[in-house]
Parts: structure tokens; sequence; C-alpha cells
């Protein structure tokens, strides 16, 4: 790879955080090993913590070496990066105290500045007052934003106003890891660089799509964000709509940001609202209970560490959502997410119609019809489902389903995939805005999902319980077989 020219200061609010040291700092090391990364860019921790630059770099470097993979540090690119690290002790809300981060930024002019806020969004507001009042924000700056932006739409729009105030909408970029993910931006190419896919992807040739983000871990401490938020607020509200819009969205008119970003957004405007009697057979809210992870026991979501008793909160959704535009008319999209289930994947099956015209054996007349599977985690790949001829003598013309794959990892196995960080990150240094969340997007996913949330609020029913190790609520599983139609589970 090329060495990239562009100087910049990339300053980490809240750098010594979980997601600072677990994330951004080895994916910034990536791209300095990768030669990404420009030789007189550097990488300013911010922090409340009392702590000098030569003690940050011992913690980067002790998060490098579990976060990163042995065979992936090199000693001297390792130093070469340790070299680039600075550190600012500021209080985030004392304006006094950014007058030292601005010295350090002016010992190195003519460059980049890029704001990364790996901190709670409330605090977005205050930060960008106090970079303005000391003068830290140039024209050129550039500014990233964590999610989740607020809990609901009015709480968001707060937080972008404010942010608002001293960026520009073409300075913010606001990150969903998933559309880091090299299968997410292949989902594009997918679509729209092939014909034998672009020519089929409409009501006319696929049955129904389905959605899957499952998570295997808990809350893993984390009770006191995750009660207020829920599975709806922390996974539906961006990633999973996110996938919807790039499977959805009609082909855009180039590849530029803002071409995107509208064709995404015309999706999010024709989702149907979920209401009324709709509720009954469209959502299922679910929370676990104890049960079997790995042949081992684990507590139910009310057992954890810090519980409330009085929770109300949805550790799992499944969703039947409607587009209402030709492409689609008649089209569900099954959506689902959770936590404690059996698996850790997340992946889109698209489910093609079956052929008008059946010809071979009856009993297999379920096995017709074919599946495009795309992988973004564990492994990212594409599969496609087709039927071949059961190979063998005296079988007869029998069929036997079996996958056409694209392994990334070992397709591509003399090229190490990069973490949806690193592309981010690199994105945002090269100022691409193609990858990031516009403001009107997460305006009209929140409006879409604020119904279901005023509902569960105004009904205060409490979540359907599901053991720990299984798929989910059995509502989840009849809401779609109500349709006909089952979850793609064959992992």
């Amino acid at each position: 790879m090329v060495s990239h020219d562009i100087p910049s200061d990339i300053v980490i609010f809240g750098a010594l955080g979980d997601l600072a040291q677990r994330k951004l700092i080895p994916s910034l090391y990536h791209l300095e090993n990768a030669g990404l990364l420009c030789k007189e860019s550097r990488i300013i921790g911010v922090a409340r913590t009392d702590m000098d630059t030569a003690g940050f770099r011992e913690q980067c470097k002790s998060s490098l070496a579990t976060f990163v993979k042995a065979e992936e540090l090199d000693p001297t690119n390792q130093d070469i990066f340790l070299d680039k690290l600075v550190y600012s002790q500021v209080d985030f809300g004392t304006t006094e105290q950014y007058q030292g981060l601005k010295s350090t930024l002016d010992e190195q002019l003519e460059r980049t500045r890029i704001f990364y806020f790996a901190t709670a969004a409330s605090l977005y507001g205050t930060i960008c007052k106090n970079l303005t009042e000391t003068d830290c924000i140039e024209e050129s700056s550039r500014v990233v934003l964590e999610k989740p932006i607020g809990h609901d739409h009015d709480s968001s729009n707060q937080i972008n106003d404010e942010v608002a105030k001293y960026f520009e909408e073409s300075q913010i970029y606001r990150i969903d890891h998933y559309l880091g993910k090299e299968t997410v931006q292949n989902l594009i190419a997918l679509r729209f660089a092939n014909p034998i896919f672009g020519a089929q992807w409409n009501q006319n040739q696929i049955s129904h799509v389905e959605i899957t983000v499952a998570e295997k871990v808990g809350i893993e401490g984390r009770w006191g964000y995750f009660d207020k938020a829920g599975q709806m607020r922390d996974m539906v509200q961006n990633h999973l709509l996110q996938l919807l819009c790039l499977t959805a969205m009609d082909p855009p008119g180039d590849l530029t940001a803002d071409m995107i970003r509208d064709e995404k957004v015309k999706v999010l405007k024709l989702m149907k609202p979920i209401t009324g009697s709709m509720h009954n057979d469209h959502v299922v809210r679910g929370r676990y209970t104890k049960g079997m992870i790995d042949g081992k026991q684990v507590p139910g979501y009310m057992e954890e560490e810090g519980a409330n008793p009085t929770s109300n909160t949805e550790t799992f959704v499944s969703l039947k959502v409607e587009i209402k535009s030709w492409r689609w008319a008649g089209v569900p999209f099954y959506l689902r997410t959770g936590k404690r289930l059996p698996e850790k994947v997340s992946q889109i099956t698209i489910h093609f119609k079956k052929q008008a015209h059946y010809i071979f054996d009856e009993s297999q007349r379920h096995l017709a019809h074919n599946k495009l599977i795309i992988r973004l985690q564990p492994e990212e790949g594409i599969s496609l489902q087709i039927l071949n001829k059961d190979q063998g003598l005296g079988q007869g013309m029998r069929l036997r389903a079996g996958p056409l794959k694209l392994n990334f990892s070992e397709t591509f196995e003399k090229a190490r995939i990069p973490d949806a960080y690193e592309r981010l990150l690199l994105e945002v240094i090269q100022g691409n805005q193609y990858l990031f969340v516009r403001r009107d997007e997460i305006e009209y996913a929140w409006k879409w999902c604020d119904q279901l949330l005023e509902h569960w609020d105004k009904e205060n029913t409490p979540p359907l319980p599901y053991a720990a190790g299984s798929w989910g609520p059995k509502a989840s599983d009849l809401m779609v077989m109500k349709d006909g139609r089952s979850w793609h589970e064959d992992q």
C-alpha cells in the first residue's frame, strides 16, 4: 500500500476508555503498520486522568499487546507508532483546561485536526463549545461522533443541534462501525456491479429478506447503560436499519457520499409505520432468562449484577418491516437481534422466489428456491445456495442444496481483512463521508423507532422470556411461520 501524505492531529477524547484502547488505538496502529498514516501525524489522547505522555504510551503499548495479534506486531513500526502518541489531561467540562490541548495543537500547524469523541453523547455539545472557546477548531477540522446519538428523536436532535453550532455537516462524521465492514461495502458492489443480482433485486424475484444480528454475550457489566437503552435503541435504530437501507435502496446516481445517503434516506421514509393491531404480528420483544451458552450456565438478565427488579427492558427484538415502494411491494423484511443467542452472527439472507413451473420430485419442492447469504461476522463472506443433482447411481433426479461460497479470509488469504474501525478512521483522515451517517438518516430512523418505543412505554407489557442459548421467544418463530416461512439458522 502507498503511504499517505495527509498530516493530521487525531485527538481522541476518552482516550483511556474501552473503545479507544480496544479499537481505536489498535486500528491506528494497523494503519501505521500498513504505511497509511502520514509520518508527521500525531495521535493526541485526551482524558481526565492525571497522566503524562510516557504513561499514555505505556498504556497503549499494553493495549496493543492485548488486542493485536502477536504476528501483526512489528517492533519497528510499533515504536514509530508509539512515538506519535501525545497525552493531554483535560476535564471535559472546564474550559480553562483546554489551554494545554490548544498549546499542543499549536506546536504543529498546517495539518488537519480530527476530533474523535469516544465519550457519552451527552458530552458532545460541551466538548465542542470548549474547543471553540479555546480556538482549537479550524475550518478544515473534522469531528467524529460515536453512536448512540440520543435515546429518541428529540434527544438526538438536541445533540446534533449542539454539535451543529460549531461544525458544518460536511465536517461531521457519525460512525456506525457496521458500515466499515468489508462485506457491507461489498453489498454495493454485489448489487450494482453484477447484473445477475441487480436484475433480480425486486419484488418479482425476491420473496423475503432476513437481517439477523445475534450476540452470544449478555450485558457484560453494562447494566447502567443497557437498561436505559434496550436492544431497540442499542442495535435496531442504527445497525439493523443501516443494513436494511443498504439492502433495499435503489441504485445511486454515483458513488459520492450524498448520492448513497440520499437513497438510504428514501428507504427510511418509505418504511411503513407499525401501528394498531400490527403490533400483534409484526413485533416481538424478549428478555433472556438463565440458560446454557457453550455448555456453561449463565444468569438471566434480571439476575445480572446491578439488576433493577422493576426493569421492563428488552434484550431481543424481531420485526416484520414493510417498505412502501414498487421494488419491495409485498416483500417483508424480517429483522432479528438479541443477546444470549446461540451464535454470534450478523448476516443478511435474501430468499428468492420459487420457480413457477416445478418438474422434480414433489417431496423436494420445499428445496426449490435459492438463498443469497451475506455474512458480516464472525467470518465475512458471501454464499449462494443453489440446487444440484444429488450424486450417485440409482438416485434418479434427486436434488441437493449446496452453497457457492466466497469466504473472504480464504479467498484473499494473502491479504489481511481490515477491522471496520481501520477503514472508517482512514476515510475520516482522507475526508470521505460515504461510510458515515448523515443527520437526516438518524432523524428518520429515530422517528420510525420512536413509534414502537412509545407504544411499549404506554402498554408497559413485560418482554417475553427466552432461555439463554435459544433463538429468542417462540413468538419470533411464529411471526415468520404465519407467513409460511422460517428463520435461516443452518449456520
